[in-house]
């Protein structure tokens, strides 16, 4: 990967590629999920410090065999084993669960993919009733065995029993003078172990990580899937090539999406929203029939139904807009509460309020909510209407019904259905003479 970061670090979907096989290996109940470790080791167990996870080391890169030998001590010899690669990050759940039931208990099972270029990957050598005999690495293949399209993926599922017997019986008398796992095929046909193969319904379920050319192809593929699933559901996406989904969206029907848009965390949205280009929403809930224009971002906000967002609004973490709320362009909200049917249309910044509904809030307003130490809040009556450049310096409380005018610093509490102003008196100087350039 040409990087300080460990390979399974790196991230696909902006999740690291170990976390989407954990996920997957979770989806099957195990009675226990080992991680054997080596390279980069502290960086890759800080970065799953959350996981239930028993690590093992290996602290010789002596091989694959060699790496699955040392989590054998872990595991029970009644339990079956599946073999997963920690940089094989989309395998799914589907595939290994018909894996482990043609393995049942007692045979090895193996997952193969048919290649058109198997250049890389040990090949699967198959007797004349079909039959697997062998798994050669492409570095000990012959011509002959070199020419089979068919390959190993990595993944293997065994009886925990046979499979300690076997790693047992490894040597390294080969090219890489390394411990392979797939030796152990050679092994369960001298035991007269059934050996059973599948294969994935897509080859990418398979496909590993060695390169960031490789990462990005699968982030590609990843993503059109994720996409594909959305608009089988319902949502219209202009071009599925141009949004990225890096979490889960949890979607209704007849939404829109214009392109560039990139889903974090995890996002709701209702139906019949409609997102612009450009955008960027986190861990977020849209609520049906709102419509978000181009070149916003929302992080974690719950936004109600019937709203209008942007252009180029942003919305930080725990505001809470209920239905038809109106937020213009070049609009901040901050951990704010905005009822029903307020507006704020443009240039504004609203951070740690209380708005009540039908609000005005005009152009240039800002709640200064920050003294450099503390927090406070500004309290915002039903129906009062602030006048375009006004401050509101918190804590304070504008009146139901209040009217602020245009230019107004507020830094007392203003009373319901009264107009509040706060001016200097406008002066004009006569006969005015610029300064001009001293010579």
């Amino acid at each position: 990967m040409c990087s300080r970061v460990p390979k399974l670090l790196h991230t696909l979907a902006d999740k690291p590629l170990l976390h989407h096989v954990l996920t997957t290996a979770q989806t099957l109940i195990p009675d226990k999920i080992c991680v054997v470790h080596g390279h980069g080791s502290e960086q890759v167990k800080a970065a799953c410090d959350n996981w239930d996870i028993t690590w093992v080391e290996q602290s010789e890169q002596l091989g694959t065999g060699h790496a699955v030998l040392q989590a054998m001590p872990e595991i029970d010899d009644d339990h079956t084993v599946i073999v997963l690669c920690g940089d094989v990050p989309l395998v799914q759940a589907e595939t290994l669960q018909q894996l482990l039931t043609q393995v049942a208990s007692d045979k090895l099972g193996i997952i193969t993919v048919n290649l058109t270029d198997p250049t890389g990957y040990g090949r699967i050598v198959r007797d004349n009733t079909n039959q697997v005999t062998a798994i050669v690495e492409q570095k000990d293949a012959s011509t002959e065995i070199a020419a089979i399209n068919e390959i190993n993926t990595g993944i293997i599922a065994a009886p925990a029993k046979k499979l300690r017997h076997w790693l047992a019986q490894l040597t390294n008398d080969n090219a890489q003078k390394e411990y392979y796992l797939t030796d152990i095929v050679t092994q369960a046909v001298q035991d007269n172990t059934a050996i059973v193969t599948c294969q994935p319904e897509h080859r990418h379920q398979v496909m590993g990580v060695n390169d960031r050319v490789q990462l990005a192809k699968l982030e590609r593929v990843y993503q059109q899937h994720q996409v594909e699933k959305l608009m089988l559901q319902g949502v219209t996406v202009r071009d599925p090539a141009r949004v990225d989904i890096r979490g889960d969206v949890n979607a209704g029907i007849d939404i829109e999406i214009d392109i560039n848009v990139i889903f974090e965390g995890t996002v709701t949205l209702g139906d019949g929203v409609k997102i612009g280009a450009n955008c960027i929403i986190k861990d977020a809930h849209i609520a049906a029939n709102t419509e978000i224009l181009s070149h916003c971002v929302l992080d974690r906000v719950e936004v109600g139904k019937n709203c209008h967002i942007g252009p180029f609004a942003r919305l930080r973490p725990d505001a809470v807009l209920a239905e038809q709320v109106r937020v213009g362009n070049f609009v901040e909200v901050k951990k704010s509460q905005i009822s029903k049917g307020s507006k704020i249309n443009h240039l504004s910044y609203i951070g740690d309020c209380e708005m009540g509904e039908n609000v005005n809030i005009g152009a240039g307003t800002i709640t200064c909510n920050y003294d450099g130490v503390n927090k406070y809040k500004t309290i915002i009556g039903d129906g009062a209407f602030i006048g375009s450049d006004t401050q509101l310096v918190a804590p304070v409380v504008v009146g139901a019904g209040s009217t602020i005018g245009a230019g107004s610093t507020v830094v007392i509490d203003t009373p319901a259905d009264a107009l509040t102003l706060s001016r200097s008196k406008q002066h004009t100087v006569y006969r005015w003479r610029s300064p001009k350039p001293k010579k």
